[in-house]
């Protein structure tokens, strides 16, 4: 059985502020982990996220074939779905993790700032409601904001956690 492959990018700023502890939940990451830390997650689009604060939030991704070289895809996604160029940097592998679906998630993280209100989602095309016949557009992120990683914690979608805990022990190291 062939599985999708998705890939994205996680951007990651220095705020400079790395001397105040932030609380932590208890779980995940750890207190203070990522202080001084800033990390950028966008808000899914469409009608099946609107209105929901935590657990809807992604890494920019997007699906690839085998004509694509995993970063390449990562880079490519993020375009299109920020709407801005990917930003140049060293991109630091934070590895694969294999959904429950079988798709192979891959993502790079790589420090950059970005201003959220220069963001031109992408968009796509649904029927909704569903069987109605009324197709409408939608955009793939409705929102990105920067996050500490510990309110990242519970906005992301509990599969992409890994990428963020990989990220905060990359950058502990």
């Amino acid at each position: 059985m062939t599985y999708k492959r998705s890939a994205g990018l996680l951007l990651f700023r220095r705020t400079g502020d790395g001397s105040r502890p932030e609380p932590g939940n208890g779980a995940g990451v750890e207190a203070g982990a990522g202080a001084g830390v800033e990390v950028l997650l966008g808000h899914m689009g469409g009608p099946l996220w609107s209105g929901k604060t935590s657990g809807d939030w992604a890494i920019p991704k997007g699906e690839y074939g085998p004509e694509e070289t995993p970063r390449d895809a990562a880079r490519r996604e993020f375009t299109e779905e920020i709407g801005l160029p990917p930003p140049e940097g060293e991109y630091l592998p934070l590895g694969e993790v294999r959904l429950s679906s079988g798709k192979l998630v891959t993502i790079w993280a790589v420090e950059a700032d970005l201003d959220p209100a220069l963001m031109v989602p992408g968009t796509f095309t649904l029927e909704w409601p569903p069987h109605s016949g009324n197709v409408q557009e939608f955009p793939e992120l409705d929102r990105v904001a920067w996050c500490t990683p510990e309110m990242a914690q519970n906005m992301l979608i509990p599969s992409q956690l890994p990428f963020l805990e990989r990220l905060l022990v990359l950058l502990k190291a």
